[in-house]
């Protein structure tokens, strides 16, 4: 078989090129997109703040540095090292553009650090005055909520304290610009702006500087800071989705604020005692996060199948207990339990999220009907009033 050399420049058609690598190596079903092995139906992916589905135009740019441009980017002796080089360097800038940073401030890594969510105002009475470093992430990724990070840097500058933000679920989704905000440290994600997985970047601020250890030691790539050589496709992926996202930043926010508000209305128009979790306003609009009272968050999510969804986040999404998120915001006990993480994207659509909120109506009106708190609620008895036993 013959395989043409993909032009640096040019757009493949990744579905043929894909075919026919398929049709070469004798594979006679291609995966189709929402379906499985067993032939039933893939369930709507209604779940953006896990991961998001590779935007296709970054698999148009990867794709030639998967085939036929693999030289090592720290080869400086040949051809192959320097087209590498020169795209890895342009993936770099188009990074540092997004979050109006300088490229010699872009480290790259293997994806974003979790970082711990803290309030404002606590972080006036937190900071002492052997604190190194404060770190907050800049969108929750279970509640949506976007924390105040340009008064928490000014604090932190204030204070002579480093400043780092786990920025995954805000790159690309809400303007940025790590100056204005005094942020010293950053952690950017691939899979969570429709690029691939396993790489991520770090912003590492260089005025003032921020001296750092070497994340891992070795050959001394990435400036001495992260050794190892950085994985060219990954990181043209990286890129051009960073490049994607700042074109179409401002239309994408507007269209999921559209589709976020659709949903919420629907539901909420229909279904009595669902609470909203976190601040109303200040969020980012497609992690939507409900909880429905008397009903069981696990229980929603086995009825609601046929759609991609979760309790929380994909970090623990394992664990039965409540979202620590949800308890440390004073979200009582079944309410906590009770809630549901819809998460909405660039190719969500309006007819996923209108079946997706008739699902959820419906599952949610058939399990209270099953339930004998909700019976005793329709009957006005206040639960709150009752005392229980353990037995």
């Amino acid at each position: 078989m013959h395989i043409r050399r993909f032009p640096m420049n040019s757009q493949i058609n990744v579905y043929a090129f894909l075919t026919q690598m398929t049709q070469y190596y004798g594979v006679t079903e291609l995966i189709k997109s929402r379906e499985l092995e067993n032939d039933e139906l893939r369930p709507l992916y209604m779940d953006f703040q896990a991961t998001t589905p590779m935007d296709p135009r970054v698999l148009d740019a990867m794709l030639p540095y998967q085939v036929n441009y693999y030289g090592n980017p720290h080869s400086r002796t040949h051809a192959y090292g320097w087209e590498s080089e020169s795209a890895m360097e342009k993936a770099r800038k188009q990074v540092a553009d997004l979050i109006a940073a300088d490229p010699r401030e872009i480290v790259f890594t293997s994806g974003a650090t979790e970082s711990n969510n803290m309030s404002i105002k606590l972080l006036e009475e937190t900071i002492r005055q052997d604190t190194s470093l404060v770190s907050v992430m800049t969108v929750n990724n279970e509640i949506g909520v976007r924390q105040p990070v340009e008064d928490i840097g000014r604090i932190c500058r204030s204070r002579n304290v480093f400043f780092h933000t786990d920025a995954a679920q805000a790159v690309g989704k809400i303007p940025i610009n790590v100056s204005d905000w005094k942020v010293d440290l950053m952690s950017i994600s691939g899979h969570k702006i429709y690029g691939p997985k396993g790489v991520g970047a770090l912003y590492v601020r260089r005025r003032p500087r921020v001296r750092m250890e070497p994340l891992q030691n070795g050959g001394g790539q990435e400036r001495g800071l992260r050794s190892g050589t950085v994985p060219t496709p990954l990181a043209v992926g990286l890129g051009a989705a960073c490049d994607i996202a700042q074109q179409e930043l401002e239309y994408d926010h507007s269209r999921v604020s559209m589709l976020a508000n659709r949903l919420v209305r629907k539901i909420m128009s229909e279904i009595p005692d669902v609470v909203m979790n976190g601040d109303p306003e200040q969020r980012y609009p497609g992690c939507i996060n409900l909880s429905f009272a008397y009903v069981e968050g696990e229980s929603l999510l086995m009825a609601l199948k046929d759609v991609a969804l979760s309790s929380g986040s994909a970090c623990t999404s394992a664990s039965l207990e409540p979202s620590y998120v949800l308890r440390a915001i004073g979200t009582d006990e079944d309410l906590a339990h009770s809630s549901i993480r819809f998460g909405i994207g660039r190719f969500s659509t309006e007819a996923e999220v209108d079946y997706t909120a008739d699902k959820c109506i419906q599952q949610v009106k058939r399990l209270r009907e099953m339930s004998p708190l909700w019976e005793m609620v329709q009957e006005g008895i206040d639960l709150k009033s009752i005392k229980w036993t353990q037995h």
